[in-house]
């Protein structure tokens, strides 16, 4: 069959070779036309975890509590007092203007919002007395007191100092998104749950593509909007300091990233693959010929993925990148060869080195392209739909890699005038003849080196978490940086967090009362026999303490304010807003508690204002249900997102008796949680996968449970260093980095695979296990340098990204490939001269100089 199929290639492809490159620029300027199609995705979409329900119960959420997005300009006067008049003049024209901002429906800052306490007012004149900082006659001092310390607006809207505040643009909340998205997902559980019948399919397709163009056309609208604020707030730069902050932002900064990325790590490694082709080769047809390979490489496959409408996200951003480094390895192992011969047989025609070329590398190359494939593939199993879809890319494009340097270089060989002068002189043989000697020389030294090495991994590993800060994956050089830093150490925080609590649909009574009386529950009730909160009160009345109508009584209330003051204890909580701001607000204002009576009046007869700002947003009537607010400070060093939700989850649960199907905690800190507590399970699911389908190949190549064992060791060796390295330096997993084992086993493998098949025809030459260690590290260990110097190269360009986990990423992904080759061009044939997994040859074959040129029936069979 293999026969038959080097025939084939002969006959088709070097038989052929014009008509195969003009095929290959065709195929290749089809899908150039698809690239003004590319697009990117930085959406929360690609932040979380595919099938995470806590993504649906926080859409359910945001669309219940109409709590659209926003963005927040930060705002500090340069020139003096920010309360002065000239302050205030500037700040009310910036509001004027943001408020005509596309989208926005109201902007929120120190000049509209109800001031209460300046001066302070009785309760019964909020609708009739009730003042804002832009009336005249407002005492500045009082509303800047009122602004720093009322329970409404302290750690919201005015930095402790005084100096710096916020413009909350309010956005119109995205219905139509959340419809779409909520049709797809439901059909997609079901197709989870059950197969679908084709027309549930047909649905499912319609849905999702009509939720893509939705969410295509609402980024665009919302970078247009990014833009547009920061046009205008542009102008106010020479009286103010202003960030801009907000989930849209980062959104749109996200997309610049990866555009800058897309085009940094394209230029730069384009112009790395020619100076290391001409380092290496020195020769103009050496460096043309591997260059247009993986031009045609890279341009096809963003093609691809441009008619497909399959987008790139910050984690594929380095896609490019990735597959010109794996495609320029390949090219250089098929140069490397076709010298070879070329110097062995210079009497060999073009064609006849072509085909020995092809013939020796076909079988090398196919299985480490199907290892590199196994080793993406794996990232599957993450979960995570980023990390998915980089594999499913990485996949395809080495697919794609193999059959474009398996076209292009040969077929160009063909047409080439053959050099007549010898090639260049080719020293490298001596640097990687030094490994051989120094294996040879300290087998000792190499094994205790390499047992040191498995002891660090173990213990580096157990040291590895997840909990990073995400303010940290951003320079602090850029605004997303800067303006997160403001907001959190200056205005309450930055990542929102929501807890909500759900009334008993069965019962009217408080929520530790739901729970059956059972023997193991008997006690935990016992401590609400007689409800703590409630208060005696002869004006209460049926009517007002009816279920729906339980968060808004003293009993539900000062459960609620117990809540609302454990939060505001916790060091990582910055704002919190809930029900119980109102309640305190009407306490301070009355001068003694209110009672149930009073609650009742009060709640029919707030004006729209306070309403908006202090009822609806946290309390769901038609639910029975309320809903506490609260941002977290991503800054302090000691956050640990799941240890305060299960504090929290305790507290409510020991404390207040409501039980743990009662009360939800939902917003951006849980999803991202959710996503950040996976990545131990990715990490492991992902190298298991990867050691088992490579182990798998092995057996297949090499028939040799013990060949394949010993190719894996240095490799499976590489990723446990680079992990126990991050565990060590507190460098945590994150949706880059998980990948970086399954890639450097992947690719690491790579070298093995071209190692130990060269190996073996070295040793079928005389049987002596040394000497074909000698010989093949003064060959393939040319190759393997190469290749490994150019893949560490490649991979530090990544550090010129200004997304910090792509910085981490190329940095440890070089680490890893160095270690890699270290290890197999040490360990590796240390291990084969001491288990000597090959039978000895019955007769020496000699693969030298007496060669014969290479015919389909002669050749080496791949």
């Amino acid at each position: 069959m293999l026969s038959s199929l080097k025939a084939y290639y002969e006959k088709l492809i070097l038989g052929h070779p014009k008509t195969v490159l003009i095929l290959v620029v065709l195929i290749t300027l089809a899908a150039a036309a698809g690239l003004p199609r590319f697009k990117l995705d930085a959406s929360a979409d690609s932040l979380t975890l595919e099938t995470d329900n806590a993504l649906d119960y926080y859409r359910e959420v945001s669309e219940r509590y109409a709590s659209g997005d926003f963005l927040v300009v930060t705002y500090h006067y340069k020139n003096g007092d920010l309360f002065s008049p000239d302050s205030l003049a500037n700040l009310r024209r910036l509001s004027t203007e943001l408020s005509q901002v596309q989208g926005a429906t109201g902007i929120q800052s120190i000049l509209n919002v109800p001031l209460l306490y300046s001066p302070k007012i009785f309760i019964t004149d909020i609708a009739t007395e009730m003042r804002t900082l832009s009336m005249p006659n407002t005492n500045h001092q009082l509303a800047r007191e009122e602004f720093l310390n009322s329970p409404i607006y302290r750690n919201l809207i005015l930095s402790p100092d005084g100096q710096t505040t916020a413009l909350v643009i309010n956005l119109k909340p995205d219905s139509r998104g959340l419809e779409l998205v909520r049709e797809r997902d439901a059909l997609r559980r079901l197709r989870n749950k059950d197969r679908l019948n084709p027309e549930q399919q047909t649905q499912l397709q319609n849905a999702s593509a009509a939720y893509l163009q939705h969410r295509t056309e609402s980024e665009a609208q919302s970078r247009a909007r990014v833009e547009q604020v920061r046009e205008i707030i542009s102008h106010y730069s020479g009286d103010a300091e202003l960030f801009l902050g907000g989930i849209s932002m980062i959104t749109a900064d996200m997309i610049a990233f990866i555009q800058n990325d897309l085009v940094v790590f394209g230029a730069g490694t384009l112009l790395f693959i020619v100076l290391t082709l001409l380092i290496i080769f020195r020769q103009v047809r050496w460096v043309l010929l591997p260059l247009a390979t993986c031009v045609s490489t890279a341009v096809t496959m963003l093609g691809l993925l441009s008619w497909l409408d399959w987008r790139l996200t910050v984690i594929s951003a380095n896609f490019v990148a990735l597959l010109l480094i794996i495609t320029l390895a390949i090219t250089i192992h098929l140069a490397v060869r076709y010298r070879e011969y070329f110097t062995l047989h210079p009497e060999w025609d073009r064609k006849q080195l072509a085909l020995a070329t092809v013939s020796f590398m076909a079988k090398p190359c196919l299985y480490t392209g199907l290892t590199t494939i196994v080793a993406f593939i794996s990232l599957v199993a993450s979960g995570i739909r980023p990390v998915i879809d980089f594999g499913w890319m990485m996949s395809i494009g080495v697919i794609l890699a193999l059959m474009m340097a398996f076209l292009i270089i040969p077929a160009s060989l063909v047409l080439l005038r053959k050099r007549n002068s010898t090639l260049s002189k080719d020293n490298s043989h001596v640097f990687t003849l030094l490994f051989s000697r120094f294996t040879e020389r300290h087998t000792a030294l190499v094994l205790s080196a390499a047992a040191l090495a498995a002891v660090f991994s173990v213990f580096g590993i157990s040291k590895l978490k997840v909990e990073n800060r995400f303010i940290d994956y951003f320079d602090d050089s850029t605004e997303i940086y800067q303006g997160m830093l403001v907001i959190d150490q200056q205005l309450g925080g930055t990542t929102p967090l929501e807890i909500v609590i759900d009334m008993p649909t069965d019962s009217g009574q408080p929520l530790n009362d739901r729970t059956p009386q059972t023997a193991d529950t008997q006690q935990g009730d016992d401590d609400f026999e007689e409800d703590p909160f409630a208060d005696e009160d002869i004006f209460g009345d049926e009517e007002a303490t009816t279920e729906n109508s339980y968060w808004f009584t003293t009993s539900g209330l000062a459960r609620i304010e117990k809540l609302h003051d454990f939060l505001e204890q916790q060091p990582e909580i910055g704002k919190v807003q809930s029900l119980a701001t109102l309640y305190k607000v009407a306490r301070d204002l009355k001068g003694s508690a209110l009672n149930d009576f009073e609650l009742a009046v009060a709640r029919n007869s707030l004006p729209p204002e306070i309403n908006q700002v202090l009822v609806e947003p946290y309390w769901s009537t038609e639910h029975n249900q309320t809903r506490i607010t609260l941002r977290v400070l991503e800054t302090d060093p000691g956050l640990r997102r799941s240890e305060l939700i299960q504090r929290i989850y305790t507290f409510a649960e020991d404390d207040l008796g409501i039980s743990r199907e009662n009360i939800h905690l939902t917003g951006m800190l849980v999803l991202y949680n959710n996503m950040l507590q996976s990545l131990f399970q990715s990490q492991i699911l992902t190298l298991g996968a990867v050691f088992i389908g490579i182990l798998l190949m092995f057996l297949v190549l090499f028939r040799s449970l013990w060949l394949a064992l010993i190719a894996l060791t240095p490799n499976m060796l590489a990723a446990g260093i680079v992990l126990g390295g991050m565990g060590l330096a507190g460098i945590p997993l994150d949706m880059m980095t998980i990948t970086i084992a399954a890639i450097t086993v992947g690719i690491g493998v790579d070298n093995a695979i071209h190692y130990i098949y060269r190996y073996r025809e070295e040793f079928r030459r005389d049987g002596d296990y040394l000497a074909s260690m000698h010989r093949s590290h003064a060959t393939i260990g040319r190759a393997m340098f190469y290749t490994a110097i150019t893949i560490v190269a490649g991979f530090s360009i990544l550090t010129l990204s200004e997304f910090v986990p792509s910085i981490y990423f190329g940095l440890l992904t070089a680490l890893a490939m160095s270690t890699a080759l270290l290890g197999s061009l040490t360990l590796l044939p240390l291990l084969l001269l001491l288990i000597k997994p090959f039978p000895k040859p019955a007769t020496a074959i000699n693969t030298g100089s007496t060669h014969k040129p290479p015919t389909t029936e002669s050749c080496p069979s791949p």
